[in-house]
């Protein structure tokens, strides 16, 4: 698969989440994002069946920490304690730091139409899901940028480290869940965040959750980092809250205004902008 079409394909896929999680699961985000990264792990190190080099595990297991255990637990406290369109428009601050930290730690400074590629579209993704009444809790604004930041920190860093050479895409995946899912099932125990019982709708949509959601998603988007390298890839993430304001208007009956069509279009722009950008710098002269 053509890899920035794998990255599409991955943001896509994350934008079903919201609309499972809305009508399928319990209210009980940390334990959702523990079985999320535990289930979805599993089911890839069951594909791989690799054990992790010995000296990579100190590195593992940070980039395990900031891709999903801080990365979920912080995204579900903005989720809980923000409006969603507010939570929503945190992240798309996400291809901006990427960028900047990019810059900082791997010596990779940005072109200006790459800067305004991702400010195009993060205007549009605010069109989108911004809403008038969206009231503002500063400890949800400060966990909504912590997570920013964890994720493309843990970007970043895979890009820096790489992966190890007798290690499958799958393995190198499967660990990193299964070190944050670990971490979130330790959290949801000791907050208490665990639902008293599951129905079968909540054990579909966790398993959808897992599977179609979680393990193959994560394994085109970190296939396409690798090879691409993270400030290319993390624009994608810009699709992931148009598609679930779309699966909104289709299954929940809510109507786009105009502005918010304005806002789909400005996404897309953008990210085509960002792909220009990209081709330009690297055609040889």
């Amino acid at each position: 698969m053509n890899l920035k079409l794998a990255a599409l394909c991955a943001a896509t896929l994350w934008g079903f989440t919201y609309i499972i999680t809305t009508t399928m699961l319990p209210h009980n985000p940390i334990f959702i994002g523990s079985v999320r990264a535990l289930g979805g792990g599993l089911l890839l190190l069951a594909i791989a069946r690799q054990m992790v080099p010995r000296g990579y595990w100190p590195k593992l297991i940070v980039l395990g920490t900031l891709n999903f255990g801080a990365f979920f637990s912080l995204l579900f406290v903005s989720a809980i304690r923000l409006p969603g369109g507010v939570a929503g428009t945190f992240q798309t601050l996400g291809p901006l730091i990427t960028i900047l930290l990019a810059w900082a730690l791997l010596r990779q400074p940005p072109t200006l139409m790459k800067i305004v590629s991702i400010l195009i579209g993060a205007v549009g993704v605010t069109l989108v899901i911004l809403r008038a009444d969206a009231g503002i809790d500063m400890t949800g604004v400060a966990a909504a940028l912590c997570s920013v930041v964890a994720g493309s920190l843990g970007g970043i860093l895979i890009n820096r480290w790489g992966r190890p050479p007798e290690m499958s895409l799958a393995s190198f995946t499967a660990w990193q869940l299964l070190i944050g899912g670990a971490e979130l099932a330790v959290l949801a125990l000791i907050i208490g965040d665990v639902p008293a019982a599951l129905n079968w709708t909540n054990a579909l949509g966790l398993t959808i959750l897992a599977v179609a959601l979680t393990a193959l998603p994560f394994i085109l988007w970190f296939r396409a980092i690798v090879a691409l390298g993270a400030a290319s890839v993390i624009p994608f993430v810009l699709v992931t809250p148009v598609v679930a304001f779309i699966l909104d208007a289709v299954i929940r009956n809510v109507v786009p205004s105009p502005l918010q069509l304005v806002g789909v279009v400005l996404v897309m722009t953008g990210l085509i902008v960002n792909q220009w950008a990209g081709a330009r710098a690297a055609r040889p002269g």
